[in-house]
């Protein structure tokens, strides 16, 4: 009996398979190469239109310069010591912090009722939100202008008034100390109430009907519904409508200028337009420079707090959250 004699076919060699940790540094590599590419025109203009402007601002408010000639005459901090220690300047400080808060007490709880009132089903209601919306399109100078026109004395402000009997309240609205800045408050009211209305309208296209109809149907009353659903859904949107409002408030400067030119007697005047004043006006470049360092200090410290506070709950690797 013979022996079966078997043979096996030839195996093809096995290719070696790519090291895994090869294929994530490529990966890692390729990922960054692309967010390079993408982030590079961006950051150029960030660096050559934010960063390198606040570096040279930095620099000449070390030195008393007029803007013409070398910079020649170093002071070191006695631009900001003398910003700082100014009754005008704290007064500015006031100015916009004053702004800031009424537009937090009266602009947002208007904003939030006219989003709620132009979300309903009205008849019209794509022209009343166009109407609402129209100032805001205007450009600060023509929306300056039309209202400087409209608040000079025996303007179309005091004559409506008093033609509907209110003739008593008739002001000086933008030359009496006291009333000049909360007559610019209106007029930015005016300008600006449309942008809130229309962030809060798209805030509120997020909240769910559902959930509306489920606490009715539980018992709750409107307000109850307003109160204990939309607007801790709206949340998010009116913490980015507050910063934006503050931020705003603190950079003031279009509207103060054109109208009032910081008058009369520095009752308007705000940090915008101290430093304009100063710098460009005066012929104090470096002191304005100060100035306008300072001002960025107080956006940059305010926008790093509300971001680490305020806004921790809404954003997601932000600079601030690995801050602990």
């Amino acid at each position: 009996m013979s022996a079966a004699i078997t043979t096996r076919p030839p195996t093809a060699p096995v290719p070696h398979a790519p090291a895994a940790g090869g294929t994530r540094r490529r990966s890692r590599l390729r990922t960054r190469l692309e967010l390079a590419l993408l982030l590079a025109p961006a950051l150029v203009l960030f660096v050559g239109f934010v960063m390198i402007p606040i570096g040279v601002a930095a620099y000449y408010s070390l030195y008393s310069w007029s803007g013409f000639g070398p910079l020649t005459d170093f002071v070191g901090l006695d631009n900001y010591v003398d910003a700082l220690s100014g009754d005008v300047f704290q007064s500015a400080v006031g100015h916009n912090l004053i702004i800031a808060v009424l537009s937090i007490v009266v602009q947002l709880p208007l904003s939030i009722g006219l989003a709620m009132l132009l979300n309903r089903k009205l008849r019209g209601r794509t022209f009343l939100r166009m109407v609402v919306f129209a100032p805001y399109v205007l450009s600060e100078a023509v929306t300056a202008v039309i209202w400087l026109l409209m608040l000079q004395p025996g303007g179309f402000v005091d004559e409506i008034l008093r033609a509907v009997g209110l003739g008593g309240l008739v002001q000086l609205w933008l030359a009496d100390q006291s009333m000049v800045l909360y007559t610019l408050f209106l007029v930015i009211t005016w300008k600006y109430i449309g942008f809130g209305v229309i962030l809060l309208l798209a805030g509120l296209q997020g909240v769910p009907e559902e959930l509306r109809e489920a606490a009715a149907l539980d018992g709750a009353s409107p307000w109850q519904i307003t109160r204990h659903v939309v607007l801790p859904l709206l949340g998010p949107t009116i913490r980015v409508w507050i910063f934006l409002s503050v931020i705003g408030s603190l950079q003031l400067f279009d509207l103060v200028w054109i109208m009032t030119l910081g008058g009369p007697a520095n009752a308007s005047t705000t940090m915008a337009v101290y430093l304009t004043d100063h710098g460009f006006k005066r012929y104090e470049f470096g002191f304005g420079s100060a100035v306008a360092v300072i001002l960025f200090i107080i956006c940059f410290v305010f926008a790093l707090f509300y971001q680490r506070f305020a806004l921790r709950r809404d954003t997601e690797g932000a600079v601030t959250s690995g801050v602990r």
